[in-house]
């Protein structure tokens, strides 16, 4: 039986004086019980689409809006077309039939108010009859169904005193807490690790198979659809381009662009061979480039009035490591394993607890902030999110000409300038860019400008801390192709950190396993990958959903 039959739907939106047809008549149905899933890239307009069946998209951004979504009666609700009720009538569908989880649970989730309070709210709203008692009751048996361990004592925590996953999971019974008969989930799994990942979906699979529900999976991984859906539609520029059954699609796409996304999946890259770069077969018996000797980063925990120090969060503990010139050296490993602080530690952008790190013989831990000055140009970071570590107030040409002044590189302005097309030129992008700023470019152009501005000063070593993390599959591959090209060019050695060991796979020629701030391993990509010492690394290899290409 079809639960929601959406006919013809054209969303457009105002963008400053333009209109841009998010979503540009569109038609799909669910079935009852069903997985269906909606796949696209980022802009192909999957969340406009979900967001306006629930009337969540504000009415000031709202162009133009037509078509219908049927909404199929059951024992107890008629028939609705979503998109002709009044805010008033949604209402009574929000949460009760239609439920959906977003895809930032830190920001869906309100950091004043504790999980408890925020569940009993969405109960309550559903069923005003409910006192409470049962309702604090509900709220619990909600997070016990997700599997948050200690639900009775989580339930008073606040957002932040949650993981990530554990934030998801409140989403989820959130969503779930009145047993709706559509979830909506709009990319939940992004950005997560390849372990609470897994665990969501078969979080989601085992709730969807007790209740009974449809469920209609937003997404741009179709490695992931692939382990999950009954049905696919796959979007692009507002139209659905491709549906049908899950094997259909993946296994005989008939459409270019589906095709073209299966084919940027990392497993489905061409298997690359890391290059030596000019003259590295002359220093193969040279000493490691990077070198660490029991590196510790302790952070302190401090309670009481006084905030006095009463235990020490082992983020970094004890590390030995070698990384030769020319490497692309990956660090692998769950959020919190220590990964993005033992990176930053090596660039002294946190100061380590003990230990040391070597450059080069030189022994960075040693040095005062004068005499760090000249590994700062030789040694550079590209961020996780270049949304917030470029400056939104500076111009691309701004952000990539103040590193090179300080570091005295290029004697004048126009110099400057010539530089920084070429560096713009290497990542793709082209000159015109240099007069924009970070909010007009999309995600996978801010992340090209954060490593243009890395290599701005002529960087020998670069740590790239999750650089393609949340990118769509094609953008992610175009990344991880230029990070080679770019590594041949410029002979650079690259500190590659990922919680995503099918990337890891593809780029790096050496691995370190992290966890709870160790190494469990560590060795040539390949021998880790395929022969894998440690439960750990087989628990984060068994979790990584592949689609391979016959």
């Amino acid at each position: 039986m079809t639960l929601l039959a959406v006919e013809n739907l054209h969303v457009h939106l105002k963008c400053q004086d333009e209109v841009v047809k998010a979503v540009n008549g569109i038609n799909f149905q669910i079935s009852s019980g069903e997985i269906f899933c909606l796949v696209g890239e980022s802009g192909s307009g999957k969340s406009v689409c979900a967001l306006s069946l629930l009337g969540l998209l504000p009415n000031q951004l709202i162009a133009y809006r037509k078509g219908r979504a049927h909404l199929c009666a059951t024992e107890s609700s008629a028939t609705e077309d979503l998109l002709a009720l009044t805010p008033h009538q949604l209402n009574g569908i929000r949460g009760k039939r239609v439920a959906m989880i977003f895809q930032e649970p830190m920001t869906s989730l309100n950091p004043v108010f504790t999980i408890g309070d925020q569940l009993t709210e969405a109960l309550q709203l559903a069923d005003p009859d409910l006192d409470d008692v049962s309702a604090r009751q509900r709220a619990i048996e909600a997070l016990e169904s997700v599997q948050i361990p200690e639900s009775n004592k989580r339930i008073d925590h606040y957002p932040h005193q949650l993981s990530g996953g554990q934030r998801q999971r409140v989403m989820i019974a959130m969503a779930l807490a009145s047993e709706p008969d559509l979830l909506i989930a709009d990319e939940p799994t992004t950005a997560l690790d390849v372990t609470v990942q897994a665990g969501i979906i078969q979080l989601m699979q085992k709730l969807q198979k007790r209740t009974g529900m449809s469920i209609l999976f937003i997404t741009h991984d179709l490695a992931l659809v692939s382990q999950i859906a009954d049905q696919i539609a796959v979007m692009r520029a507002g139209k659905i381009v491709e549906q049908g059954t899950c094997n259909a699609v993946l296994m005989c796409p008939t459409h270019e662009y589906t095709r073209a996304l299966l084919h940027a999946l990392p497993e489905n890259l061409p298997r690359l061979t890391v290059k030596e770069v000019p003259g590295e077969s002359r220093i193969k018996s040279a000493p490691p480039l990077v070198q660490l000797d029991k590196l510790q980063v302790f952070f302190p925990v401090k309670k009481g009035l006084f905030k006095k120090t009463v235990d020490y969060i082992r983020a970094v503990d004890d590390i030995d490591l070698s990384i030769n010139k020319g490497d692309i050296f990956a660090l692998v490993g769950e959020s919190g394993s220590g990964k993005s602080t033992l990176g930053r530690a090596i660039l002294r952008l946190i100061e380590p607890t003990g230990g040391s790190i070597y450059y080069q013989h030189q022994a960075l831990n040693k040095l005062n902030r004068r005499e760090m000055k000249p590994f700062r140009q030789r040694m550079q970071i590209i961020f996780q999110d270049p949304a917030s570590s470029l400056n939104p107030r500076l111009t691309v040409a701004t952000a990539l000409l103040e590193p090179m002044k300080i570091h005295g590189i290029g004697n004048s302005h126009d110099t400057r300038i010539d530089r920084a097309k070429k560096l713009l030129d290497d990542v793709h992008m082209s000159a015109d860019c240099l007069w924009r700023y970070p909010h007009e470019f999309s995600g996978g152009q801010r992340q090209r400008i954060g490593i243009a501005r890395a290599l701005a000063i002529n960087p020998e070593f670069i740590v790239c801390d999750e650089v393609t993390s949340a990118l769509d599959v094609s953008v992610q591959a175009d990344i991880l192709q230029m990070l080679i090209e770019l590594r041949e060019q410029h002979e650079l050695t690259l500190l590659f950190i990922s919680h995503d060991i099918s990337v890891v796979q593809y780029l790096s020629n050496k691995v370190a396993v992290m966890q709870n701030g160790n190494i469990v391993e560590q060795g040539s990509t390949n021998e880790i990958c395929s022969q894998p010492q440690s439960g750990y690394t087989q628990c984060l290899l068994n979790a990584v959903p592949r689609l391979t290409l016959g």
